[in-house]
């Protein structure tokens, strides 16, 4: 039976490349919660999980196209620091957020950094990746009335205010 938008589910989860390697997992904390029918997860992942029972588990492979899309070359620029504040550490690997001209959050992650010159990378860190989540459905429950006005999961597994 498939799972009804507007529903809170949690999950267990590992998250590996299509290579085997290691990425994510739950094992350590809370099952990952979200709303249903939110767009709150990837799309054919929440498609996978819809159509599992508590207590399953299921193998999930997901092609990068479905899952952060296909590298893209053209979101890597390299930039002058000026365009960083004065007193910002700068290393390869760190994650900043810009804003757009229209106001839109823009994460970025710094590839490298050369004299006065920095990389910049607006791809998101798995896009190009081939997924396979491991998952487990550890449970279905109907929403407070906060969190469905919210927009997302309040407690373990979910937001905190």
């Amino acid at each position: 039976m498939a799972i009804e938008n507007n529903k809170v589910v949690a999950f267990n989860y590992t998250l590996k490349d299509d290579e085997g390697n290691f990425l994510d997992s739950t094992e350590n904390g809370a099952p990952f919660s979200y709303i249903s029918g939110n767009n709150q997860i990837l799309p054919k992942l929440e498609e996978q999980v819809n159509k599992m029972v508590i207590g399953s588990k299921k193998t999930v492979k997901i092609e990068a196209a479905n899952g952060y899309g296909e590298y893209d070359e053209k979101s890597v620029q390299q930039v002058d620091k000026t365009n960083f504040p004065q007193d910002a550490n700068l290393e390869a690997g760190m994650r900043y957020i810009a804003n757009s001209p229209e106001g839109k959050q823009m994460p970025f992650t710094i590839n490298k950094v050369e004299g006065s010159q920095v990389t910049i990378d607006f791809n998101h860190p798995l896009a190009g990746k081939n997924l396979e989540f491991d998952v487990e459905l550890v449970d279905v429950r109907e929403p407070s009335p906060e969190e469905l006005e919210h927009g997302h999961v309040h407690g373990a597994g979910g937001h905190h205010h």
